[in-house]
């Protein structure tokens, strides 16, 4: 038996063409801000810009790299944080792809890099009831 990973997830590998670009990105659309503490890896070209959410629960080390992405990024949201984010992200003029799975319902967006990002919750009734 595999031993307990007691801390989550550390922090997810972001491909991007350039990582100042990016971070501003992330900061302006999703309100992620430089992880203090790790300022001197940014300073390796091959190293890691790390930036987090504003409760420093989510972690992306963002790299710069010529590499094509297909890796899927899920963020887990309530109902009405879903909806926040659907209106939030309109508003910021970021393509929307809907989908309902049934047991839970879903929006697809992608990085100026073309990472894809999902905002998913649990909690479809509440989506349902409000979308058109």
């Amino acid at each position: 038996m595999a031993p307990k990973l007691s801390g989550g997830i550390d922090h997810v590998h972001v491909y991007t063409s350039d990582r100042r670009a990016a971070e501003a990105w992330y900061e302006s659309v999703l309100g992620f801000e430089r992880a203090v503490g790790y300022e001197a890896w940014a300073d390796d070209p091959a190293g890691p810009l790390v930036i987090q959410d504003p409760d420093a629960g989510i972690h992306l080390a963002l790299f710069e790299a010529d590499k094509a992405t297909t890796d899927t990024i899920a963020f887990g949201a309530s109902g009405a944080e879903f909806m926040a984010w659907k209106e939030h992200l309109e508003g910021c003029s970021i393509e929307l792809q809907m989908s309902d799975h049934q047991m839970s319902c879903s929006m697809y967006f992608s990085d100026p890099d073309g990472n894809v990002h999902e905002i998913t919750t649990n909690d479809p009734e509440y989506v349902r009831a409000r979308l058109p």
